[in-house]
């Protein structure tokens, strides 16, 4: 059933208020089927950890759930935006649902009319699909989708299927009215640098929030004020839409709430965050795999899902996917280096019920 969408104004005022928003990934049975209980027992979780919006259909979720084989892009959009609308009274609290879309045009627009019907707050874009494209191509495919539904850009990482976005690109993309935020995740700090100059000469950051998705330097994009032109008006990350935060969410949480009480005290508690940023990264590197360029990047995320008791196992709808060779032996590692970036005890007292 349809739900209503928040207006595009109340979608930035949340987003500026700073989301913990995960990528919200995908629970299958042995036979690579959809397992509706335990992915709405995932939506549960992330609503009750405190998460202030959730994105669904990302690299996360699996982009082959678009396939017509698979068939499974309207189901799990549905099922996700569903259960979010019934936690909120519980919780009481608006959670902001942010559709992945992707494709050339005609895709793009198709899907992103499904997640407008379906009651979506606003679409993340993703432009792998337009490699080639020019500067100007880009902005008018941008421009098309953001006629249907308010936009949040994205610069995904070109090893798992984004392209390279320049300056200028950026720039212009941050005219377009109906953009609402930017995930920024290009896993590269010169690339971070040039999304963020964008809006900063745009003179948009009051109507535009930035995001990290840089799952490699989270904390110290959430800590770091970038004061390019006003001393005085820093631009910042409001928060983070990341796969990362896919697992220990209650920990991301309690992150983005230190990070800003660390704004309005002394430069001790900032000290004391950016000890963190090693070992969330640290942990990250083993999550998404990076020794061997992301390939279990999934898998590895499905991983910690599985221990929680969430998912039965670590399965991907592509049956080569999986964990990659010393990738567990590196799970094992920083579960037993960091069990305070963890929220396992958090899981455990709720899961049954999540599950029911």
């Amino acid at each position: 059933m349809a739900t209503r969408a928040l207006t595009q104004d109340d979608t930035r005022a949340k987003l500026q208020l700073g989301l913990v928003i995960p990528a919200h990934p995908l629970a299958l049975n042995a036979q690579r089927k959809l397992d509706e209980r335990r992915q709405r027992a995932l939506t549960r979780y992330y609503c009750e950890a405190g998460a202030g919006g959730i994105a669904v259909g990302v690299h996360t979720t699996q982009f082959s759930i678009r396939d017509p084989k698979i068939g499974l892009f309207k189901p799990v959009l549905e099922l996700a935006v569903e259960t979010i609308r019934k936690c909120e009274p519980r919780l009481g609290a608006r959670l902001v649902s942010i559709a992945g879309v992707c494709g050339l045009t005609e895709q793009a627009l198709g899907e992103a009319v499904l997640a407008r019907d379906l009651g979506y707050d606003a679409a993340l874009l993703s432009l792998g699909a337009l490699r080639e494209a020019s500067t100007p191509d880009l902005l008018r495919h941008c421009q098309a989708v953001s006629a249907v539904i308010p936009l949040f850009g994205f610069y995904l990482q070109p090893a798992v299927g984004g392209r390279k976005l320049d300056y200028d690109f950026w720039r212009r993309f941050l005219d377009i009215e109906n953009v609402v935020g930017v995930k920024v995740a290009p896993f590269n700090r010169y690339q971070t640098v040039d999304v963020v100059r964008a809006l900063a000469a745009s003179g948009r950051q009051r109507k535009v929030a930035l995001y990290t998705g840089n799952d490699d330097n989270i904390v110290a994009d959430l800590l770091t004020e970038f004061r390019l032109f006003d001393p005085g008006d820093p631009v910042r990350f409001a928060g983070g839409l990341l796969g990362h935060w896919a697992v220990w969410t209650k920990r991301a949480v309690e992150l983005l709430e230190d990070v800003k009480r660390s704004r309005v005290r002394s430069g001790e508690s900032v000290l004391a965050l950016l000890g963190r940023t090693a070992e969330v990264t640290d942990s990250n590197a083993a999550l998404f795999d990076t020794a061997h360029d992301f390939a279990g990047c999934i898998a590895g995320l499905h991983e910690i899902l599985r221990r929680q008791g969430f998912l039965e196992g670590r399965w991907c709808l592509d049956p080569n996917e999986d964990l990659s060779p010393g990738q567990l032996g590196e799970i094992d590692r920083v579960c037993q280096t960091y069990p305070h970036l963890t929220d396992d005890s958090f899981v455990a007292q709720h899961i049954d019920r999540w599950l029911s």
